[in-house]
């Protein structure tokens, strides 16, 4: 049992060091949705099929394509998917950041008291939480789905904007 979850968990972090490491962006994406499959993996392997479902659907399925799109659409040559290698002041600077969310998130986690008791899983069925985000959260939900929207129309119009500037000549 315990195989599997190193599996999953090599594979999923593999495929997000190998996307942050390399310099083409697509395939950079294309891993991530990899990594992300591999955290939806993880839901399952743990018995959250709800919350591994929404995984799948919102960031394999949702946000995955839109970072593609945004990428395919608003990229002029090739040398737009190359990123251009990072400097060493930056790199140290990405190590100190990543270190103290690191250190801010151990931290909370070890100083947080657990509830000495536990009588076993919630009993929150997916009808309930179905309901829940439905009627409770209905306006945030239509919101978060505005605003992808939002971003993927805008990143059309941009696109289309400078590839017709750049036809006509104009600077």
């Amino acid at each position: 049992m315990m195989l599997g979850l190193f599996v999953i968990a090599a594979l999923t972090l593999t495929a997000a060091g190998v996307a942050m490491a390399l310099r083409n962006l697509i395939h950079s994406v294309l891993l991530l949705i990899g990594s992300w499959a591999g955290i939806a993996a993880f839901y399952l392997w743990a018995g959250a099929e709800f919350v591994a479902f929404a995984q799948l659907l919102i960031y394999v399925g949702a946000v995955s394509m839109v970072v593609l799109f945004a990428v395919l659409l608003t990229r002029q040559s090739h040398g737009d998917v190359t990123i251009a290698r990072v400097s060493g002041n930056r790199t140290l600077s990405a190590l100190v950041v990543g270190g103290a969310v690191f250190a801010v998130l151990v931290y909370a986690i070890t100083s947080t008291a657990l509830p000495a008791s536990r009588s076993g899983a919630p009993t929150v069925t997916v009808h309930e939480l179905g309901h829940a985000l439905m009627s409770h959260h209905a306006a945030a939900l239509l919101v978060i789905g505005l605003i992808l929207t939002v971003a993927l129309v805008g990143g059309v119009v941009l696109a289309a904007t400078e590839r017709r500037t750049k036809r006509e000549g104009a600077p």
